[in-house]
C-alpha cells in the first residue's frame, strides 16, 4: 500500500534518477519557520558549499524586510561571508540583467518569510524565476522558511491578500520547484495540522506537505528527508481514503518517496571489516 512503511531494507542507497516532483539537480532545503536551530541552517550552507557559498537572500515576503536580517546572521554566523539581498517588488526591476547578476554566480538561493503573495506578485514569470531555475540545475540548493518555504512549491497555500488563514485565496501558483505539491509551514506549532484537508479534497492530484516550525524538509530528486527536531504531515487524497485518516506523520531522519508516494527504506549501510 502507498500510505505503509516497506519494512524491505534496500541493498543499495537511494539515488536520483528522472526526477517527477522534486528538482533533477540540487536540492531544496524547505523549514517550517521561526527557530530553526543549527542543523537546518548548517544543511544548506554545507550543501550550497560550505564557507566558500555564494548566498542570495530574498526578503520580498516580508512587509519590513529592510529590518529583516536574521537570516544573514544565521548563515554568517556558519562562516559564509559572500551574502546579497535581493529585493524588488517592480517585476520589470526583476527582469533586468543588473538586479539578475547575483543569481548568475549563486550557489544558493534563501527566501525569508512573511507573505507569499509577495513573491509570487514580484517575482512569478521573470527572469529571477529563470535564474533561481539555473541555480538548481547546476548543483546548488534554494530554500526558505515559512512563506518562503511555501513559495517554493506548485500550489500557494495560504496565498490570499486579505488573511493567512484563508488556504485557497486569490494567489494559487506558487515557484513550481517541487511539483504537483502545496507546503504548509508553523504547522503544529500554530494547530495547523487539520488546515490542508480542504485543499487536497479539492485538489485531489496534489501532494500536501505540512513542516513544523523548527524542521525542515531536504528535497534531493524525489526523495524527502526530515531534516530537523520536530514533525511532518503528508496529505495524500489516496491514503486519506484508504485509512481514513487526514494525514501521517514523518520524524526526523525519515524519508519518503515524492514520486511513489510512500515512506522511503532507509538506506542498508555496509561496515567495513
Amino acid at each position: 500500500m502507498r500510505y505503509a512503511m516497506s519494512l524491505l531494507i534496500m541493498c543499495l542507497p537511494w539515488t536520483a534518477t528522472s526526477a517527477e516532483v522534486g528538482p533533477e539537480n540540487g536540492h531544496l532545503l524547505i523549514a517550517g519557520g521561526d527557530a530553526l536551530g543549527r542543523a537546518i541552517p548548517q544543511k544548506f550552507v554545507e550543501l550550497a558549499g560550505g564557507t566558500n557559498a555564494r548566498l542570495v537572500i530574498i526578503p520580498t515576503a516580508s512587509e519590513n524586510w529592510r529590518i529583516y536580517n536574521g537570516d544573514e546572521l544565521r548563515f554568517q554566523k556558519l562562516g559564509v561571508t559572500n551574502i546579497t539581498y535581493l529585493h524588488t517588488q517592480n517585476r520589470k526591476t526583476a527582469n533586468t540583467k543588473s538586479f539578475n547578476r547575483p543569481l548568475q554566480t549563486a550557489t544558493g538561493v534563501w527566501f525569508s518569510g512573511g507573505r507569499q503573495w509577495r513573491l509570487a506578485d514580484a517575482y512569478l514569470g521573470t527572469s529571477v524565476q529563470t535564474n533561481i531555475q539555473t541555480v538548481l540545475d547546476r548543483g546548488g540548493i534554494v530554500g526558505g522558511d515559512s512563506a518562503g518555504a511555501t513559495f517554493i512549491g506548485s500550489y500557494l497555500v495560504r496565498g490570499d491578500t486579505q488573511s493567512n488563514v484563508k488556504m485557497m485565496g486569490d494567489h494559487e501558483v506558487g515557484l513550481g520547484l517541487l511539483k504537483n505539491a502545496g507546503i504548509d509551514q508553523h504547522l503544529l506549532r500554530r494547530n495547523r495540522q487539520f488546515d490542508m484537508v480542504e485543499v487536497i479534497e479539492a485538489k485531489p492530484h496534489l501532494l500536501g506537505i505540512g513542516i513544523d516550525e523548527s524542521t525542515a524538509i531536504l528535497v534531493t530528486g524525489d526523495r524527502l528527508e526530515v531534516v530537523g527536531a520536530s514533525y511532518v504531515a503528508i496529505y495524500d487524497h489516496e491514503t486519506m481514503k484508504a485509512t481514513k485518516q487526514p494525514f501521517f506523520l514523518l520524524a526526523p531522519g525519515q524519508a519518503f518517496d515524492l514520486a511513489k508516494r510512500e515512506v522511503a527504506p532507509p538506506p542498508r549501510f555496509r561496515f567495513s571489516k
